[in-house]
């Protein structure tokens, strides 16, 4: 896997659910988005946001949302505004059965911020021109916006944007 999803091995996906299922999968998915043909790796953006970010949000979310952040950052990525999407998509959703699923979700997306913010400002983030730099600008919208009932309220953004 190098360096980029390297840390995939450390989750123990295998104990997580989906939507339909074990999220055993979900490491393979991941995988297909950096490094899959177009076809490829569009199916496995669409799987993966029908098993974890459609409502509700599930066990597995909140342990794939640092990898999606960690793919939105990484230039070789065919769809990197389908993955800030997918973020603002699990940032909006919820499982009002499981509230702490919910808010480790919405945080683990919260902490991503700051990537937020470098691609919201990288000119060089437009591949189609603009694309990646309006996810991400609506994806920070969102997060600094963002209330809940199952997330505490958050402090305002520092002025550096972190």
């Amino acid at each position: 896997m190098g360096t980029v999803l390297g840390a995939m091995r450390n989750v123990r996906w295998h104990e997580l659910q989906h939507a339909y299922g074990s999220a055993s999968q979900v490491p393979g998915v991941l995988s297909r988005i950096a490094w899959g043909d177009a076809p490829s790796s569009d199916e496995a953006l669409n799987d993966l946001e029908r098993w974890i970010g459609t409502p509700p949000v599930f066990d597995s979310t909140a342990a794939t949302v640092p990898f999606l952040w960690e793919l939105a950052a990484t230039d070789t990525v065919r769809d990197r505004a389908g993955v800030l999407d997918l973020l603002s998509t699990i940032l909006a959703a919820g499982n009002p059965e499981h509230p702490a699923w919910t808010r480790a979700a919405h945080e683990a997306v919260a902490e991503g911020r700051g990537t937020a913010v470098r691609l919201a400002a990288d000119d060089a983030a437009a591949s189609p021109p603009g694309t990646v730099r309006a996810a991400a600008t609506r994806l920070l919208a969102a997060i600094d916006g963002h209330t809940c009932p199952a997330c505490p309220a958050r402090p305002a953004p520092s002025p550096d944007g972190a």
